[in-house]
């Protein structure tokens, strides 16, 4: 009864999101109050039911109801309760009901914190956000029934959930990462919303930015937690493999850094609108490309769901219908979105547009790189496959300009900036970053390498630019501290974020050059030395789990100047799984974690003769990496808290295309006067 339920509570969810696509924009088109005024409540009614079609979902696998299909073949009954609960997710099924749970919760969002927003222009964004869950329901509806039934005869137990989705980074990684994805489709609708008036202006901008940030900082934060799940779960000690499900969540995240930027343009100057149209468009419909490779079956990958061919097709049409729609009628209104506006080539306008170019021209090799080989493989030419080399080879460069441009472009001043005034900001980081990178990678005593010396030169080139930064703003009558207090939350977003990309380019580039790795046969009472650390292999004993047998090492770890008596630092305890319900194995690593190092050991597989194959790792700075991705997804958080961002209010009688948006907004306008301030 309760698939019953849950089947019924998600029909009646896309009964409402049909009714808020039409009913609304109907109303903006006819002008009739009362159609407009539905947006808010369909939104809050599509919320509610498929809330409980989530619940029921839950409910089921909490319940071992093996006569559902997706519970028979993502669970068991011996799977601890909390992974029952992830496993509501762990496959195609779930995780599309888990997307639209989150779509209408965002939707929900827009229709609570929207309230000084003109209510056609809240209409016609709810209505967009409808139609995209009309999609995604109908898409669960007619392939993808997370409540279809093994009817009349039951499996006794669960196939169980895959053993590398029985983890921690299961229960938090994807919803983070659909936060995310599915949060671009709030600054997709309100570009759509933008084009079907006819208008963009600075409010909408100012409007679209703090819901921009937040799905930005979201999708920061489910990809670094995916990095993390990888580097510790499967064993191999990589952080980044290049691997197209990978690539498909970094293509919007770089579409949406872009954005971002283009965003506060349009907002502060009215440039770009063309342009940050486009790009929300992008962002978005790349978030869509990513559930297209993850889905249809088009790819090999450990992050991609095993699926047949009928959904693919399905997605790859709402995929051209979306991006095709969208971009037709961005066609058809280009004529009247553009803004008149000048700048001068050494301008933060510039600098931005700069930025923008190397982020798109870094988002297109990912894309060429990613669909390359199925490309090739659909006209014939054979299988390609193309891996870390070609991504390194273009990404690295790519990503050291555009670490450079940050320090510079932040720096300079709207409209046009003196050369000599850049000439000063210029002396201290070009003369300071590359002999702090020398000192810090010599005392630390490491070979002076040049990809070493070039990224960490980079990455103290952007934070000496982004303390000056603050110390120049922070001049003020009265006082240093109560100048950094009247500075607002969306430029402390913007520092925080450029802190963290440069703390990110330290871990990457220490960890990429300075890591130890070595593949050893090792008996116990054997003993091995990385970068100076020395491993004890004491002993290998059984252990039990509440659903698999283990084989667990114990390695005692010492530092090599130790003397023989002395006690280990720390033991480490890596596994070699056997799941009971499937008979997979899995090899489980133990970490010691460090701000400045990790101690990492694997147990590989039995050898014979009391022998194992092991890997040991020591991998400096490699932390350092979640740590700067923190800071930059909190660097949106705070952006988001920008008070003036909720200060908008617009005339309730006045439509958010009231306004000719060929003029270009008036300095004199108390909105960007304050916006001006800071940036």
């Amino acid at each position: 009864m309760v698939a019953e339920l849950g089947h019924f509570a998600l029909i009646l969810a896309f009964c409402l999101a049909f009714a808020q696509a039409l009913i609304p924009l109907a109303g903006t088109l006819a002008n009739k109050a009362l159609w407009i005024g539905t947006a808010r409540p369909l939104s809050c009614g599509q919320f509610v039911f498929v809330a409980i079609s989530f619940a029921c979902l839950v409910t089921l696998f909490l319940q071992d109801d093996f006569s559902v299909a997706y519970v028979a073949n993502n669970s068991n009954s011996l799977l601890p309760y909390y992974y029952k609960v992830s496993a509501v997710w762990g496959a195609h099924e779930g995780s599309l009901l888990l997307w639209v749970l989150i779509l209408a919760g965002w939707t929900l969002a827009v229709a609570i914190f929207s309230r000084t927003l003109p209510a056609d222009m809240v209409a016609r964004v709810l209505s967009v956000m409808g139609m995209i869950a009309v999609g995604f329901y109908l898409f669960m509806l007619l392939t993808s029934n997370p409540f279809e039934r093994l009817l009349p005869f039951p499996p006794v137990d669960g196939k169980d959930l895959n053993p590398l989705l029985q983890d921690i980074g299961l229960i938090i990684h994807p919803p983070m990462l659909y936060m995310g994805y599915v949060g671009f489709s709030v600054a997709f609708a309100f570009a759509v919303a933008a084009l079907l008036a006819g208008r963009m202006d600075s409010a909408w901008a100012r409007w679209t930015r703090p819901w921009t940030n937040a799905a930005w900082s979201f999708l920061t934060v489910g990809i670094f937690l995916g990095s993390w799940w990888a580097y510790y779960e499967l064993g191999w000690g990589g952080w980044w493999f290049w691997d197209p499900v990978e690539n498909a969540s970094l293509m919007p995240w770089l579409a949406g850094t872009a954005l971002i930027h283009s965003l506060a343009v349009s907002e502060k100057r009215g440039l770009f609108r063309s342009w940050t149209l486009l790009l929300a468009i992008l962002a978005f419909s790349l978030s869509l490309l990513g559930t297209f490779l993850v889905r249809s079956g088009v790819l090999t990958s450990v992050h991609a769901f095993a699926s047949d061919p009928t959904r693919g097709v399905f997605i790859l049409a709402f995929l051209g219908v979306v991006i095709g729609g969208s971009l037709l009628l961005f066609a058809l209104r280009s004529s009247t979105i553009g803004a008149k506006a000048s700048f001068g080539w050494l301008s933060r306008e510039a600098g931005i547009l700069l930025n923008n170019v190397l982020l798109v021209v870094t988002l297109a090799m990912v894309l060429l790189g990613t669909l390359y080989p199925l490309v090739a493989d659909v006209l014939g030419w054979g299988k390609i496959s193309v891996g870390p080399p070609y991504f390194n080879f273009f990404f690295v460069p790519l990503g050291l300009l555009l670490i450079l441009s940050m320090g510079i472009g932040a720096n300079l001043q709207w409209k046009r900036q003196s050369t000599g005034s850049l000439l000063s900001l210029l002396k201290a980081p070009v003369v300071i970053s590359p002999v702090l990178a020398v000192l810090w990678l010599v005392l630390a005593g490491w070979d002076l390498k040049v990809a070493s010396l070039l990224g960490l030169t980079a990455a103290l080139w952007l934070s000496l630019f982004t303390l000056q930064d603050i110390w120049q703003k922070s001049s003020y009558s009265g006082g240093r501290l109560a100048g950094l207090s009247r500075l607002k939350p969306g430029y402390w977003g913007m520092i925080v974020a450029h802190l963290g990309i440069a703390v990110l380019a330290i871990g990457i580039t220490l960890t990429s050059n300075y890591s130890d790795q070595r593949d050893v046969r090792l008996v116990t009472g054997e003993r091995i030395q990385v970068a100076g650390y020395d491993f004890l292999f004491q002993s290998v004993e059984q252990v039990r789990g509440p659903n698999y047998i283990a084989q667990q090492g114990s390695f005692a770890v010492f530092t090599t100047a130790d003397d023989a008596d002395a006690e280990p630092f720390t033991t480490l305890r890596p596994e070699k799984r056997r799941y009971l319900a499937t008979g997979n194995m899995m090899t489980e690593a133990d970490i010691d974690g460090g701000l400045f190092r990790d101690l990492y050991v694997a147990l590989g597989e039995p050898l014979g003769d009391g022998a194992w194959s092991v890997r040991v790792y020591v991998k400096p700075y490699i932390r350092w990496i979640w740590l700067g991705a923190m800071m930059i997804a909190l660097g949106g958080v705070i952006a988001v808290f920008d008070k003036r961002y909720r200060k908008v209010k617009v005339n309730s009688s006045a439509s958010v295309n009231s306004a000719p948006v060929n003029s270009e907004p008036k300095e004199s306008t108390p909105a960007l006067v304050r916006a001006s301030k800071d940036s």
